[in-house]
């Protein structure tokens, strides 16, 4: 490793640790030459595959984008940032163990719908109407009927999506 003070083509390690979720290694290094010291950062470099939208064109996987429609979708809802985290890595994950070289653009978004489904019911409605193309409310109201009939007992732990039928919703506010 090369001195970025000095340009000495030699450094020593002093001292090594790795992150709190195990996928980097923090390197801290001093030039013998200039006696500078700096940290370097050590990741494994895995690709994954590309990603073919639905007219056909081929790009590769970014990151950033995933996040961008996990934060679109849980946009105001009470999830923290550790559990997107954890459901970005997932995602992640999936698309390395997949083993393939290139993946639908669909496949991705089922992906995501899955780890949304398990963070809240909310966001995976939200995702998937734009996801799914709703066409009209006939289309959200089958989708939430059948994310309860696939996930009971949460009810406990968030408000029901659609208000019980002998139940009035409670008024607008404007």
């Amino acid at each position: 490793m090369h001195c970025p003070f000095c340009q000495h083509d030699d450094t020593r390690v002093i001292d090594s640790r790795e992150s709190d979720d195990g996928t980097t290694i923090r390197r801290r290094r001093e030039c013998p030459k200039c006696a500078e010291r700096f940290n370097t950062f050590e990741t494994a470099e895995l690709k994954l595959p590309a990603i073919v939208k639905n007219d056909g064109r081929r790009e590769a996987f970014d990151e950033r984008k995933l996040r961008v429609s996990f934060d679109r979708a849980l946009q105001k809802r009470p999830v923290s940032e550790a559990d997107i985290d954890a459901a970005v890595r997932a995602v992640i994950h999936a698309l390395r163990t997949s083993a393939e070289r290139e993946i639908p653009s669909l496949r991705v978004g089922e992906y995501v719908m899955v780890e949304l489904r398990k963070l809240d019911q909310v966001a995976y409605v939200r995702f998937a109407s734009v996801y799914r193309s709703f066409e009209d409310v006939q289309a959200f109201r089958e989708e939430i009927e059948r994310l309860e009939r696939e996930l009971p007992g949460l009810d406990k732990v968030q408000l029901p999506l659609l208000a019980e039928p002998d139940v009035a919703a409670p008024p607008r506010r404007r």
